[in-house]
């Protein structure tokens, strides 16, 4: 048996255990994927935990950069209270109807808004209308930017704030100085701003699985 299909049948195992698929998130992969969107949302594992780290956060507002079809989104939806807010930002308006009606399947679209747009230019627009500070933020968009991803979710979060960035690992590219690869590079200026962000407290984890090699960051922002 291959590794990759170790690493498969363990998430198998704890999807079914632990993160078991139900209508509506069957229902947003499978009209995601009729959709012609790309297969690069989380795990139903990976998911579940998003949504654990939010309950356990207490987060009443979250942002998620990064949408697709709206997968990620119900499960941190769904830690939520009904008076929560959900903002997740999305460039390709294709994928945001997607996840407009996947959240709407979901019972989410009273919380859960989606904003059409360049993520740095949403967020310059976001931080103009002065919300509240979010309790939780998700990375997962264009690994270019993630180091002004980071700048921003500092901005608009506040002590005690979590931060997650996904896919930090690039196969092991991760701890090349030298790649010339613009997702390499932007995701070592983001784990180093994270590491020296005077306001930053984090970690990076490696992951396999049925996305394969892989892993995220997690941050608490400080006092």
């Amino acid at each position: 048996m291959s590794e990759s299909q170790v690493w498969n049948d363990v998430d198998d195992h704890f999807t079914h255990l632990l993160a078991p698929a139900d209508e509506v998130l069957a229902a947003a992969l499978h009209d995601s994927d009729a959709a012609g969107l790309p297969p690069i949302g989380v795990a139903p594992n990976q998911g579940k935990l998003l949504q654990l780290l939010a309950e356990i956060q207490g987060a009443r507002r979250i942002l998620e950069i990064g949408t697709l079809g709206g997968y990620s989104t119900i499960w941190l939806g769904r830690a939520l209270p009904a008076d929560g807010t959900l903002i997740t930002l999305e460039y390709e308006p294709r994928h945001a109807e997607v996840a407009r009606v996947n959240l709407a399947r979901a019972g989410l679209d009273k919380i859960a808004e989606v904003r059409v747009g360049p993520a740095l230019e949403s967020l310059p627009k976001l931080a103009d209308e002065n919300p509240e500070p979010f309790d939780l933020v998700f990375i997962d968009a264009d690994k270019v930017n993630n180091a002004h991803y980071i700048e921003w979710a500092v901005r608009l979060t506040r002590p005690g704030s979590v931060i997650v960035l996904d896919n930090v690992v690039r196969g092991g590219a991760v701890t090349d100085g030298t790649s010339t690869d613009p997702s390499v590079r932007g995701t070592r200026a983001a784990l180093e701003l994270i590491a020296t962000h005077p306001k930053l407290d984090g970690t990076a984890v490696q992951t396999v699985g049925s996305k394969g090699y892989d892993g995220f960051a997690l941050a608490r922002v400080r006092a």
